[in-house]
């Protein structure tokens, strides 16, 4: 795996935060047992998405306990969102404060729990936050800490709906940590959800199969499609799902209806919008084939993580020199809603490695990730991960240059963006 060095000036930035480093390290430690108890507690009872009530529910109490922060339940008309917000205003300072926002994902997966490590992930946002809101007061920075607890990552954009009811408004930076198999800044894949159903006509099918229009061979044949299709893609795009029946199937009976849930996924939001038409024609040409009738829709669209340069290079060089971890660029070939953030300001959805029994299967979204995950190797780690974003924040706080780097970069990849699209 190829490692980009870190720039001087990265290096620097970093060195020059490590006094509320130590602050923000000092505080995580003072509230690693409370920490370990949550994650272990959500790790437990997993919740789908949507559904997060305990989870939602064991994270407010615990943030209510805590002086100084205003915490808002069932945040944003969200039943199982919340926020929580801590202000430290410096006598004197009348203007709008540099407000730094932090994640708890809250949801887990059907089947598996948290397999996607969502339990390490709401630590890491509530520990950041604290630290990062004592750091303020410590060292008298003026500042606005924001966390949001965010349900329905994992198929359902929960941040998506967030972000269109104006959580993130007002933020100068949000940032997220997430386990994996590898340390890196690098990419993540823009994602489309098709939900596909073909209406057939159902028949008996040993006495009369050519009065039936069969469903599933809609399905076989999309999928068939996808297949071919397959050869014309480029490496780094991906196309996968599953065909799905139903309960009144039978093997005498020409199936009537048939579901297909498929994933697009591709490094941008506008690579994944041209692959995902040519997926739908695959659907299409299938239903023309066979008389079938196709119903497709397009759920939940995740833009690509477009990790900030800048707040990346800074991830990379306090891991480094703190906890001297090699943090690489590679891309992370999953999702998430968390694109769509990265797109509306500047924003770092870090991915921090976490021990595997085998790493070349129990990756994200395996039995063998969520077992990893309520490890206590897992949460140590965990808290260095968010010691790293927490002090990035205190940079952003501090820093009016920084703040002004951050989004000068942001804005200047936005255009090219917009014009890439054109």
């Amino acid at each position: 795996m190829q490692w980009d060095p870190i720039s001087d000036e990265a290096t620097k930035t970093a060195q020059s935060s490590k006094e509320m480093g130590d602050t923000i390290a000092a505080t995580i430690k003072s509230i690693d047992g409370e920490l370990r108890k949550l994650s272990l507690s959500m790790w437990s009872k997993p919740e789908l998405g949507w559904q997060e009530k305990e989870t939602h529910d064991l994270f407010v109490s615990y943030l209510q306990g805590k002086n100084g922060w205003k915490v808002t339940p069932h945040a944003y008309g969200m039943e199982t969102a919340f926020r929580a917000e801590f202000v430290h205003r410096p006598e004197g300072i009348t203007e709008d404060l540099p407000t730094i926002g932090f994640q708890s994902e809250l949801d887990a997966l059907p089947g598996i729990g948290h397999a996607c490590g969502h339990n390490l992930i709401a630590i890491a946002g509530v520990g950041a936050s604290l630290a990062l809101a004592n750091a303020l007061q410590k060292h008298n920075i003026a500042g606005k800490v924001v966390l949001l607890g965010t349900p329905a990552e994992e198929m359902q954009g929960g941040k998506i709906r967030l972000l269109a009811k104006g959580a993130y408004e007002g933020m100068d930076t949000c940032l997220m940590v997430h386990p994996a198999s590898l340390d890196s800044v690098g990419i993540m894949l823009a994602k489309a959800d098709l939900l596909v159903h073909y209406t057939g006509h159902g028949a008996h099918a040993g006495a009369v199969p050519w009065e039936g229009t069969n469903a599933q061979d809609a399905a076989v044949l999309s999928y068939m499609n996808i297949s071919a299709l397959r050869q014309q893609i480029k490496p780094d795009h991906r196309v996968h799902g599953i065909i799905q029946g139903d309960k009144s199937w039978a093997s005498n009976v020409i199936p009537a209806a048939c579901d297909l849930m498929f994933n697009v996924r591709a490094p941008t939001a506008n690579e994944c919008d041209t692959l995902t038409k040519r997926v739908q024609n695959c659907f299409e040409a299938a239903a023309l084939a066979t008389g079938c009738k196709a119903d497709i829709r397009v759920a939940d669209p995740y833009k690509d993580v477009a990790n900030n340069a800048s707040l990346g290079d800074t991830f990379r060089a306090i891991a480094n020199q703190r906890f001297a971890k090699k943090v690489t660029k590679q891309a992370f070939f999953a999702s998430t809603d968390f694109g769509d953030i990265t797109y509306a300001l500047p924003a770092l959805h870090a991915q921090y490695s976490i021990p595997l029994k085998n790493p070349a299967t129990d990756k994200n979204h395996t039995p063998g990730f969520a077992n990893a995950a309520k490890t206590q190797e897992a949460h140590d780690l965990t808290l260095e991960a968010a010691i790293t974003i927490a002090v990035i924040g205190g940079k952003v706080a501090s820093d009016e240059r920084y703040r002004k780097q951050i989004w000068d970069e942001w804005k200047k990849w936005k255009e090219s963006s917009k014009q890439q699209q054109q």
